[in-house]
Parts: structure tokens; sequence; C-alpha cells
């Protein structure tokens, strides 16, 4: 399977980079940098004095277990009441999350952004008491960022852009979940595995830098990003910092449409401690205990965080004039996770993306022709 992908991924790499086509400008304004994959946090800066809207699906699904770069097997871990064994094991999870952006440029050079989202968690999970499906959903948290382009080579229609990120993580996503359907009812009530929260519960600074250059019909960048987890929440913990790094490359092939190739790596930190419940509760221990082992891996704190690499394939294509729909499939390509965890299987994105001149911008045409032209 994983050489189907490699393959897959590698001809899509060399189409892209060997088809023919005539030049163009790109999907996009000139001025954000032509185009630029809409999966990347924070790419591209609006025409000045323009609003720019993002709205996307995605689905993503992880399957089986990994501990460094090996994979692990359901009985290897249990479920059992057996020493050095776990009374629930993940088997295989399944993301919805609709995602939501808007940005407003207000100089050349400085836009304003925001990204929040809702998200849907099931988890399939066998234990010693039966099989069920773990569920959660809740808002993200919500991202507020500004974005100031530090050097370019043309204001308007640039070929080569450097710009730096900044902003904070606001915690508007829950950490407090309970269990609803646990085959055991006094299990039903308590708190929710780490991976099953969709917040962190902390005010969590962002930066970044974002590299992109123009050789058209090809547009190719760097965008390097990280959320840093200084503080603790209100549930006494914190979640690991996180760093990404995607390199795309894309060719426009077509007035309306192009083909995009992209690298994404990652690397995230495990939990700082078990939240407050665990302690003074016993939520996620064996007998509801605070002195007993794991109910699950997932209650672990340090069965999180570690390093993956990921190619994501994707077209873009142009309905209509300031209206940009992608498509976007991520697939593994290497997986080093401190585990017992859940690996990565694929992800699907789709994406559509709108700007909305107004009267201050260059490219406003307005609903009728000026009344100095005559007609």
């Amino acid at each position: 399977m994983f050489l189907f992908r490699f393959i897959f991924s590698s001809i899509l790499f060399v189409l892209i980079i060997t088809t023919n086509a005539a030049a163009y400008i790109g999907l996009c304004c000139a001025h954000c940098g032509g185009n630029m994959p809409l999966n990347i946090m924070g790419g591209g800066i609006p025409e000045t004095h323009e609003y720019r809207f993002k709205i996307s699906e995605m689905f993503m699904t992880m399957d089986g277990l990994r501990d460094g770069t090996d994979e692990k097997s359901t009985s290897d871990l249990g479920p059992s009441t057996a020493s050095g064994k776990f009374r629930g094991v993940p088997k295989s999870m399944d993301s919805y999350m609709t995602m939501l952006g808007g940005a407003y440029s207000f100089t050349d050079n400085f836009a304003g952004m925001i990204m929040g989202g809702y998200v849907r968690n099931t988890m399939e999970m066998t234990t010693t008491a039966g099989d069920y499906d773990m569920f959660s959903q809740g808002l993200t948290d919500t991202k507020l960022m500004g974005k100031y382009r530090l050097y370019h080579d043309d204001n308007l229609a640039p070929t080569k852009q450097l710009s730096a990120v900044a902003g904070v993580a606001v915690p508007t996503g829950k950490i407090t979940i309970k269990n609803t359907n646990h085959p055991t009812k006094t299990m039903r009530g308590k708190l929710l595995p780490f991976g099953m929260q969709p917040g962190s519960g902390t005010w969590d600074p962002i930066f970044g830098l974002t590299y992109q250059k123009a050789a058209d019909p090809f547009w190719m960048g760097a965008n390097f990003m990280t959320t840093q987890r200084w503080g603790t929440n209100d549930q006494d913990y914190k979640k690991g910092s996180e760093y990404t790094l995607d390199l795309y490359v894309m060719r426009q092939f077509n007035e309306k449409a192009l083909a995009s190739f992209q690298l994404n790596g990652k690397a995230w930190g495990d939990y700082s401690d078990q939240p407050k419940a665990g302690k003074e509760n016993g939520d996620c221990h064996a007998m509801l205990n605070p002195t007993r082992d794991w109910m699950t891996p997932l209650c672990d704190p340090t069965n999180y965080g570690g390093v993956n690499l990921h190619a994501t394939m994707g077209m873009q294509f142009q309905p209509v004039p300031l209206h940009v729909a992608e498509l976007n499939l991520s697939i593994p390509l290497y997986q080093n996770l401190k585990g017992p965890q859940m690996q990565s299987d694929y992800m699907l994105r789709l994406t559509y993306y709108l700007e909305v001149p107004t009267k201050k911008s260059r490219r406003y045409k307005g609903f009728s022709a000026p009344k100095q032209l005559g007609f």
C-alpha cells in the first residue's frame, strides 16, 4: 500500500512538472502571490482593501496503532485486565471538520486573518466490556493572526515575496467533554481522553514565515508555522507545541485550472500532565482509581507527539472570477509517533475560496460604468 501511494505521488508530481501550458497570471490576484494551496494556514495576502473568505470540509481517517515507526496490533495492547495491558484499545478514528476563515488586507503589506472550525470525532474502541464508538464534537480553537509582507520584488505583481505571521489561538474549543456511551454505565459522564477533546484550553501564540515564488506557469513556496504552548489550562495541563513546514509546487495547465503537489511535515510534543479530573476523581484510570494504571493508551499524556510527513495532491479550479475551488488528498509517507497512538491513514479536503473587492480596492468595478464615460 505504501509503495502504491509513493508511486502515485511521484507520477502526479512528474505530470505537474512536464505538462505543457501557456503562461497565466494565476487564479488568485497577482498581488497575493498568485496561486497558493488553500489548505496551508495563513497562505496568501489579499489584494489591498479586499476581503477573502474560505470554507473547507475535511475528512480524516486514522487506522491502527504505531509506536515509533513500528505498527502495533490491537492484541499487543489488549483489551485485558492483565498487567501491562489496557482495558480499552482504539482501533480506528474518523474525524469530520468544517473550517471557516476570513481575511482583510488593510495595506499593500498587512492583512488580518481569523480561522475557526467545528469538529466531529468518532473512535472505534474495543474494551473488556465490549466494543463501542467513542464520540465527541464541538468548536475548535479560533486563530487570530496578522500577516506582514517583509520583502517583495514588485509591489503589485511580485515574483518573490517573504511574509511574517504572528497571532494567537483563542481557547474556544472545550477540554471537558464527557463519555456518553461507554458499555459500562459507571464510565459514562467521565472525561474523554486528550485526543477526543477539540480544544487546548490555553491562549497559544502563533508565529510563521512564508516564502512564495512565481515562475509562470509554475508557482512554488515554503510555509513554516509554529504554535507554542506556554501556559496551562484549568485542567492543569498543556498540549505540546507544534511545528509545521509545507513545501509546494503548482502548475497552471489551463486558464482556469492547476495541479499541485505538496510535502507537509509536522512535529508536535506530548501533553504535560494528566487532567485534574484524573488526579482527583480517577477519570481515565482503571476502576476509577487515581493510583491504578491507565484504562487506555489514549489517557497517557506521554503517548502523544511525534513527527510525520505527508504528500498532498491537489487540483484548483476557477468556476467564475474571484472564486476558486480546491480538492486535496493527503497520504502519509513517514510516521514516527511517540506511542502507542493512532496513525494517519489519509485525509480528504474540499475548499471553496471567495475574494470580495471593496470600493477602495484597485480591482473594484461596481455595478455600473462611471457617468463620465457617457453610457
